[in-house]
């Protein structure tokens, strides 16, 4: 499901609406609308890499979730192969 656990962001339903013509304030006799149709407005969700209940798990989150770091991200492994693999 497209919906943050975190900020509860999830798929909206609205509509777009096309219009033609040129706006009254530069000169035209207004813009007028040719059609009305419908769409959605989706949460942008990330699948992350995060700490839950000590555990390191992949979970789907919205991207503002990210940003205001309501997130905790693992600590990066500081890996070097040994020397005879390298060899």
């Amino acid at each position: 499901m497209r919906k943050c656990p975190f900020t509860n962001k999830k798929t909206v339903a609205g509509r777009s609406i096309t219009r033609r013509g040129k706006a009254k304030y530069l000169g035209g006799v207004g813009r007028k609308t040719t059609g009305i149709t419908k769409r959605k407005f989706r949460a942008n969700m990330q699948r992350v890499r995060a700490v839950i209940d000590g555990k390191v798990t992949k979970i789907n989150v919205s991207a503002k979730a990210i940003k205001m770091g309501l997130i905790v991200k693992p600590v990066r492994r500081d890996y070097t192969p040994p020397a005879e693999a390298a060899e």
